[in-house]
């Protein structure tokens, strides 16, 4: 074997290292920081209580903020949420993989801290390939609050969510510096109705765009 060849390989064999140890945290139940196409987020098993609790009590979130969760397809999206509606589905295929959480009707049994009093969920799949790789290979949907403590400014940089949540926790994925200057746009679609709950990275008028035409 080829010198080059001996070195990507060690290259990528490092660079998998870390990936496998988040999915071994996130199997443990514990909490991890990684990046997103917006800012680091604190990523724990979305469908396991304990863990969701764990991120609650590191962001210090108040109770009427729900958590949003990262998916890695429209097929792990159908176990989490009731309903699709065609104004949904028009957005998903137009904006995801990308930075807008839609708010949809969850299915029973999820953790609490995940919904809304409407008993909706905040869903987005990620176009940062390091968190839409983490997701896909754990096969469960994951948190993805931003990594900073409520009211404080969201970490761009892997140092900047260490100096949040060092000795807190463990695992820190590093994706370099993150050029997201906003979170993700919230919107809530009940049936035909759209509701702009955040307006952040997509303009809402993109979104009432998108929907033009539709009965």
């Amino acid at each position: 074997m080829s010198k080059r060849k001996i070195g990507s390989l060690s290259e990528k064999s490092a660079a998998a290292e870390p990936l496998s140890r988040a999915l071994e945290a996130l199997r443990r139940g514990e909490v991890i920081v990684f990046p997103t196409e917006t800012f680091y987020g604190l990523g724990a098993n979305a469908l396991a209580p304990g863990a969701v609790e764990r991120v609650v009590r590191l962001k210090g979130r108040q109770s009427e903020s729900p958590i949003a969760v990262i998916v890695a397809d429209v097929a792990m999206l159908k176990e989490i949420v009731t309903n699709i509606s065609p104004f949904a589905a028009r957005l998903i295929e137009i904006f995801w993989p990308g930075p807008l959480t839609l708010v949809l009707p969850a299915r029973e049994g999820l953790p609490g801290p995940l919904l809304n009093r409407d008993g909706g969920i905040g869903v987005r799949i990620s176009s940062h390939p390091l968190a839409a790789r983490l997701v896909r290979e754990f096969g469960r949907p994951l948190t993805a609050t931003s990594a900073n403590p409520s009211g404080k400014e969201p970490a761009r940089t892997v140092e900047e969510a260490r100096s949040y949540f060092s000795g807190r926790l463990e695992l820190f994925l590093d994706g370099g510096r993150l050029a997201g200057r906003e979170g993700s746009t919230v919107a809530g679609i009940t049936g035909d109705q759209l509701k702009i709950i955040r307006e952040g990275a997509i303009r809402a008028e993109e979104l009432w765009a998108a929907l033009v035409g539709l009965p």
